[in-house]
């Protein structure tokens, strides 16, 4: 082989290779080797030729792949010879818009140090201005049209660039080359402030600073970031605080803060040092800290009501960095909506949603295409958890193992808590931002517009229905559940009339089966394990809400409910998840019949804190009746009884506040001991009773333990009763998955116990342990039973040649 002969070569590279500095990295490599040739973005990813001697290809190809640029990752790189071609020099070529399309694109990026410090820098010619960006920071995913990612297919559309921009733009040298979103203050957005009413009051500079005044003054101000609206005022501030979840219709459940920097969060939280990269990571997102004592007197205590804990977030945007400088304070930073609303993200939407929780509003006149709430997460068993996947980690996708069944793609919309749907392309799973609670009119419209533009954005397929298959949750009351039905009927239709391109198939997935194949599909599982599955409410057809099923896949296409807790019943039904002292007295009423709510029992007495005479007497009649009373076998009401019995939480506003009080409880108490439980058979199931659970607490009280030592024992009481299910079963890989894993106390003891026992044990990471992760496990169980349907298919194929 002669290397000094020229060979020229084609690379086709998928993967986050778009929005990441790829083309400009490219191009700065062929220069450094004098090659010649081109790059450019298409529908697949980034295309190149490359022209030059063969040991001088090599060597471009060896940095290609192993020195990227930060933020990228490459999914798959192809290679062939193609003539050599009478070209000099190395181009960035107009992307190409046709072809397949299997690009990706990264999510929105915090602004990088190099941009923060010339926001800072007087005389630099982007100081202060609040839309400064580069190759490595800035809008992506709330900003891009469609792909290919290039300006004229985003938001950023509306700005042409100035000529000092554009000269940037085009210097291979400059870190701006090729940055898409680039803009300075003679050509970029601008802001600017209005009244509540949308009277303008300032511009520019001057809007920056009204709000930051007003802020300091106590209002509360809605401020557009990056992916949509968010509330700010003054964390000590009480009036403003109480004002604000008076207006926002959120009476207790805890608001995020925004800090200035890292030292003030240290003043005020403890912070590990996997927190602090959390808190410091280009995703910026808001991270659940224990507070110091210290905070409590800073900050006020309608912030996170009779809460340890502080959810904290450093400067996501340069808007953010300038409110923070001028402040130098810690703020509530909350989305900006009505309680159970997706968050505003235009500004005439704006002065009709937030009018009237807003004092004034500091707008910009960038287009948000999407919606993106901040992203939560939790240091828990030494791992960062996500709570909530949306600004920052969306779109970044999962891959899951294994070839595709076939080509089909497959749709899953979640559950209606939570929500938040996923599609496929081949092994990669994509899934969209948490879109919040499907109950709320304005909400579900979100879902669907979430779904039109996953397709459009990955698939291309404008207003075509591309899925072969749409996966639901087997709830027939769920709104999701009924958006799937509605299309499969129209698909159905439209089988009948012979368009087999619009036809999709429906698959419903139990609720837990859904969450264990969400820990699955993000270990890249595929043999036996047992998951264990504890939330609030899954449908059973058998009529029984479920919330603590343990689940054993034997690898191919059984999945068994072998265990769950003794049942009891929920008087009142859905008031039963809105009102724990009802949990209570069905836990009681279990336990001890009607005599549980006598005047002369010793559970009534717990009882009588809150309910009146006559309101016992009637509870006693709905339960002996059984009159809208479902029975339930979920560790979240057993959670939400507990918090009644200990005096904590009566009645909740919001999902999760009973178990959130009794972890609370048990934050600063430590200890080893349980309580007692029982364990029975009956032929393949096996029930975890908690009645001597329950005695024991009850004598406890009767002897006054304090609370959090009971709190402590109950959560130690859960994981040994996960570790006596798991041992009688026997199977080695343990999946913990529901949204009762958020609980750090439960979720750390239990796998300690069973990593104890020799068990594997593997949690969430990257997918919500909550419904936000269901529909990465429609998707992958799906996938699963269709290999195993394929699978059979083959063997029965070989089977029928052998006869």
């Amino acid at each position: 082989m002669n290397k000094a002969r020229p060979e020229r070569h084609r690379l086709q590279l998928t993967g986050i290779v778009q929005g990441v500095g790829f083309r400009p990295f490219v191009f700065r490599l062929a220069q450094r080797f004098a090659l010649s040739g081109w790059v450019a973005n298409d529908r697949a990813g980034v295309c190149v030729e490359v022209q030059g001697p063969a040991h001088l290809l090599h060597q471009f190809q060896k940095l290609l792949s192993h020195t990227l640029p930060a933020h990228a990752e490459i999914h798959s790189l192809t290679c062939e010879a193609i003539p050599v071609q009478n070209a000099r020099g190395f181009i960035i070529r107009e992307s190409d818009a046709g072809g397949a399309q299997s690009a990706l694109i990264l999510p929105d990026l915090a602004p990088c140090e190099s941009c923060v410090q010339e926001l800072f820098e007087p005389g630099n010619r982007r100081y202060r201005y609040p839309f400064i960006n580069c190759t490595q920071c800035g809008p992506r995913f709330s900003i891009v049209e469609r792909l290919p990612y290039d300006r004229a297919h985003t938001a950023m559309q509306a700005f042409p660039l100035c000529a000092d921009c554009l000269a940037e733009y085009k210097d291979p040298d400059n870190r701006r080359f090729h940055a898409e979103p680039t803009a300075c203050p003679s050509c970029g957005p601008q802001l600017h402030f209005c009244a509540a009413d949308g009277t303008g009051l300032a511009h520019g500079e001057a809007a920056l600073r009204r709000a930051a005044e007003d802020i300091r003054g106590g209002k509360i101000i809605a401020i557009k970031n990056i992916g949509g609206f968010q509330l700010m005022a003054r964390a000590a501030g009480d009036a403003a605080i109480a004002l604000l979840r008076q207006r926002k219709q959120r009476p207790h459940k805890p608001f995020a803060l925004l800090y200035p920097d890292l030292a003030s969060v240290h003043r005020d939280c403890f912070v590990s040092a996997q927190e602090e990269r959390l808190l410091l990571a280009a995703e910026r997102p808001i991270v659940i800290l224990r507070s110091r004592g210290a905070a409590r007197g800073k900050i006020a205590p309608q912030v996170s009501p009779d809460n340890p804990n502080l959810g904290v977030m450093l400067p996501s945007s340069p808007l953010h960095h300038l409110l923070m400088h001028d402040l130098q304070q810690p703020l509530v930073a909350t989305s900006g909506n009505l309680a159970g609303e997706p968050i505003c993200i235009d500004d005439t939407e704006a002065l009709q949603r937030l009018g009237q929780i807003a004092d004034g509003l500091l707008l910009h006149n960038r287009r948000i295409l999407r919606p993106l709430d901040d992203s939560v997460t939790r240091v828990m068993d030494s791992q960062p958890v996500l709570l909530r996947r949306a600004r920052g980690y969306v779109p970044r996708p999962l891959v899951l193992p294994g070839s595709p069944a076939n080509a089909t793609t497959l749709l899953a919309v979640g559950a209606d808590l939570k929500n938040s749907v996923a599609i496929t392309r081949g092994n990669t799973v994509l899934t969209s931002q948490h879109i919040g609670d499907l109950e709320d009119r304005v909400t579900m419209g979100h879902f669907t517009r979430t779904i039109a533009e996953l397709a459009e954005l990955y698939l291309g397929n404008g207003n075509t229905r591309p899925w072969g298959q749409i996966i639901c949750d087997q709830h027939p009351g769920f709104f999701s559940t009924r958006w799937c039905e509605s299309q499969h009927n129209e698909s159905q239709h439209n089988k009948n009339q012979n368009n087999k391109r619009h036809h999709s198939e429906l698959r419903r997935v139990p609720h837990h089966v859904a969450h264990f194949f969400s820990c699955l599909a993000e270990h890249g599982h595929k043999g036996a394990a047992l998951g264990i599955c504890w939330d609030g409410t899954g449908y059973g057809d058998d009529g029984v809400l479920r919330g603590s099923e343990f689940l054993h896949w034997d690898g191919g296409a059984q999945v068994r409910r072998v265990a769950s807790l003794r049942e009891f019943p929920l008087p009142g039904g859905e008031q039963a998840m809105r009102q724990p002292r009802l949990a209570l007295a069905g836990l009681l009423f279990a336990c001890f019949g009607s005599s549980a709510l006598w005047p002369v029992s010793e559970s009534r007495a717990r009882l009588t804190a809150t309910f009146s005479p006559g309101s016992l007497f009637n509870l006693e009649r709905i339960l002996v009746r059984k009159l809208n009373t479902p029975v339930c076998s979920s560790i979240g009401r057993l959670f939400d009884a507990v918090s009644a019995l200990f005096g904590l939480v009566q009645r909740s506003t919001f999902e999760g506040q009973g178990a959130m009080a009794v972890e609370h409880a048990a934050q600063d108490c430590h200890h080893r001991a349980g309580y007692p439980f029982v364990l029975r058979q009956a032929q393949s199931h096996w029930t975890l009773d908690w009645e001597p659970l329950l005695s024991a607490l009850q004598k406890d009280l009767r002897e006054g333990r304090p609370v959090p030592w009971m709190a402590t024992a109950f959560h130690n009481t859960l994981a040994q009763m996960a570790v006596s299910v798991a041992t009688a079963l026997g199977e080695q890989c343990v999946f913990l998955s529901g949204g009762a894993f958020q609980n750090k106390r439960l979720l750390e003891t239990t796998t300690r116990l069973l990593r104890a026992a020799g068990f594997d044990v593997h949690c969430h990471h990257k997918i919500p342990p909550n419904d936000g992760g269901i529909a990465v496990g429609q998707i992958y169980y799906a996938r699963c039973m269709q290999q195993v349907g394929q699978q059979r298919t083959a063997h029965s194929e070989h089977a029928g040649q052998e006869t």
